[in-house]
């Protein structure tokens, strides 16, 4: 393998990673959160749904940034917000202080989400990209397999503000490998030197692309079914099934290592279905995993050793999405990569936001909830891919 392909995996892998380490390392922590701020549940995962939010709000403005600028600029900017951010978490005196610094946190990190995929863009196309992007996955697993056993045992020996250090010192160490081992990729004459405001108007044009607007929504409610499954997580296993934290942890990896597991093989599965076949099998395969889990739910016989397969299949089909998505999505602009990502990331996360929230919301002390969410999402996505995807040949 190229050691340069492999390097960029490293280094986009670990930007890619901060965000997830700043959501799965202290979801173990949730009803301490809640219990030390004299809270319930629903209010401390209001820190996540505003975290999501911030992703969908900031990404329209680093889009912009990263065209006219360069990828280096914004994405230094953004790691330092986060940083400081981390810090001032550590210190929040009420959970609304923390509510609202979660967000100044994932305003800071969504730099890296539209930046990392317009850095692919910059280097690689088809195939190629989508490699690149499931090594990136697969160094970003490393957060849902370790995150939560190591926030388990910082809250545990320490305090769950002791997370908040690991968050600062993690988003340093993204800000020290930016600097040293990451180019700039998008050199200065193919850079958008328009006023920031015409930048920002070219929004518009993605809305009337209809197979780009498509494929966002397809990518965004696959992305919804994950992240409700990531905030309702937490509850799932330690309020409805009675589990331990530590247990927790090992069930909720099992989750990432078939997910990031199985999306190592998108790139080859590309080429042998087409990007759009496998886009359409994959979330087929999500539905039915999601559906199934419903319907499990409402009728009651959901013990842990069948609903958890049926949530390792919904992730199975979420492992060969993701890739090919947005490699179909951002194939045809490569002089604007980054404003379509911006507001790819920003229509994903926002779905993905109100999906979340609506799993806070509706929390009822039941699986139901978080199994509906899934399913209704995965349904939709399931719809609009049959409408709109044609099963043409792998992209070149």
């Amino acid at each position: 393998m190229n050691p340069g392909f492999t390097r960029f995996a490293l280094v986009l892998g670990l930007l890619s990673a901060i965000g997830p380490i700043a959501i799965d390392m202290y979801m173990p922590g949730l009803p301490v959160i809640a219990a030390d701020f004299g809270t319930d549940v629903g209010a401390a995962q209001m820190t996540l749904v505003t975290f999501f939010l911030a992703l969908a709000v900031g990404q329209p403005v680093y889009g912009p940034l990263a065209d006219a600028y360069g990828r280096r600029l914004p994405l230094i900017g953004g790691l330092i917000l986060f940083v400081a951010a981390g810090v001032g978490c550590i210190y929040a005196p009420t959970m609304d202080a923390l509510i609202a610094l979660r967000f100044v946190q994932g305003f800071g990190i969504c730099s890296a989400a539209v930046i990392v995929r317009a850095v692919i863009r910059d280097l690689y196309t088809g195939p190629e990209a989508a490699r690149l992007l499931a090594l990136t996955f697969l160094v970003l697993g490393v957060s849902p397999l370790l995150a939560p056993m190591a926030g388990t045992f910082l809250i545990a020996a320490l305090s769950w503000r002791s997370v908040f250090w690991v968050f600062a010192l993690t988003g340093a160490l993204g800000l020290v490998v930016v600097l040293w081992q990451l180019p700039e990729t998008l050199p200065p004459e193919k850079r958008d030197r328009r006023s920031l405001a015409r930048a920002f108007s070219g929004y518009g044009a993605f809305f009337f692309d209809g197979r780009f607007m498509a494929l966002t929504m397809i990518t965004g409610l696959i992305q919804t079914v994950l992240f409700s499954f990531v905030v309702g997580s937490a509850f799932f296993f330690m309020g409805v099934h009675g589990l331990p934290a530590w247990l927790y942890s090992i069930l909720f990896a099992t989750c990432a290592v078939v997910g990031i597991g199985l999306a190592q093989f998108s790139a080859p599965a590309m080429r042998r279905l087409g990007a759009e076949r496998l886009v359409y099998v994959a979330v087929s395969v999500t539905a039915a995993g999601s559906t199934l889990f419903l319907l499990m739910t409402l009728t009651g016989i959901d013990p842990i050793y069948l609903t958890l397969p049926l949530i390792w299949i919904t992730f199975a089909g979420l492992a060969f999405v993701m890739a090919p998505g947005t490699v179909l999505a951002l194939d045809p602009y490569g002089d604007k990569a980054g404003t379509a990502s911006a507001l790819m990331g920003t229509l994903q996360f926002g779905m993905s936001a109100v999906g979340a929230g609506i799993v806070s919301a509706l929390f009822d002390g039941t699986a139901l909830p978080l199994a509906a969410t899934m399913s209704v999402c995965a349904m939709l996505a399931l719809i609009i891919t049959s409408r709109t995807l044609s099963l043409r040949p792998a992209i070149a």
